[in-house]
């Protein structure tokens, strides 16, 4: 097996590898620094942490792949006592993720996934690619599919069976420190090839497919929270020839700005926001991301209302507003 140095100083990792003769890739990722400044504002409780943390895992190693300029906005539309969660990663792996829950709500510690999100079977699970570089007209792709599954991995698995055609294994796990997942995926192979050399290479990928998921299916959530990543990718596929890229670095990000919260005022309405403003002098609305505080007054509201530039917005409102 061939192997690189990923020691660093950042602690947040990703490690590409592929598996030689074969149309099957895999990655490892490790994110401790960038978890801890998602969690810093807020006290999720225990349950929403660990599926939320298995989210920013899975965003990172979804969006190591993409092939454009754009981010991959990954979320779960819940009707139990989690009504939202969101993770944004872009292409350079720098990520941002929230969760809101309903009010006055209490959540236990071994409450099942379903029962967060599906509780009334209305849970939907969305995966939308954004170009930072769109065109006039151009629209996001998006995909919603139901929750379906037990578990964080096997709803993103059997998306990415249902909307991609690809068949995909993860396994997740998060806790307080540190948010980990391994990424295997099975790739199409290039035509061009005749009839007899095109089976006997689709026979050797199937085979080093199933062998690759069931090596992967021997760890536990116990081992991925605490091994780390060179010591985990040897002791998985140490008797596979397999090629590892340099590692790349997840970072926490937050792209919000005063022109994408007032587009966020602006989906509000104009009566809605005229009536807090009578009420309230001033508009305060927080980033659910990162925390930081924007104030629209009346000469500002009047202004959102009196341009005529479209109303943008991927992420339904999660900012508090005061």
């Amino acid at each position: 097996m061939t192997t690189t140095d990923t020691g660093t100083t950042n602690r947040d990792t990703l490690q590409k590898f592929i598996f030689d003769n074969a149309a099957v890739r895999g990655e490892l990722v490790e994110i401790s620094d960038t978890w801890r400044e998602i969690q810093a504002r807020h006290a999720y409780p225990k349950a929403v942490r660990s599926v939320l943390g298995e989210m920013v895992a899975a965003g990172a190693l979804l969006s190591a792949n993409l092939k454009f300029n754009g981010s991959i906005v990954m979320q779960i539309h819940g009707d139990g006592p989690v009504r939202l969660l969101v993770v944004e990663c872009d292409a350079d792996l720098r990520m941002r993720a929230t969760a809101k829950l309903a009010p006055d709500v209490e959540i236990a510690d071994d409450v099942t996934l379903g029962d967060m999100f599906n509780a009334n079977g209305k849970g939907r699970f969305v995966i939308t690619l954004d170009p930072a570089d769109k065109v006039p007209g151009q629209q996001p792709y998006q995909g919603v599919v139901p929750l379906d599954g037990d578990d964080m991995a096997t709803v993103i698995e059997n998306y990415m069976l249902r909307s991609e055609q690809m068949d995909t294994r993860l396994w997740l796990a998060a806790d307080d420190k540190v948010a980990r997942g391994l990424l295997l995926q099975k790739l199409p192979r290039h035509s061009g090839k005749d009839d007899q050399v095109k089976q006997a290479s689709e026979a050797e990928d199937l085979e080093t497919w199933n062998r690759a998921a069931m090596l992967g299916q021997t760890v536990k959530r116990e081992e991925l929270l605490s091994t780390d990543i060179s010591t985990l990718l040897h002791r998985l596929f140490w008797e596979e020839t397999i090629r590892v890229f340099d590692p790349v670095h997840p970072q926490f990000h937050c792209s919000c700005n005063r022109e994408k919260v007032g587009n966020m005022l602006k989906m509000l309405g104009q009566d809605e926001v005229e009536s807090a403003l009578a009420e309230l002098g001033e508009l305060g609305i927080n980033c659910d991301f990162c925390g930081k505080h924007y104030a629209f007054d009346k000469v500002d509201c009047a202004q959102l209302f009196a341009s005529d530039s479209p109303v943008q917005t991927l992420i339904p409102p999660s900012g508090s507003t005061h």
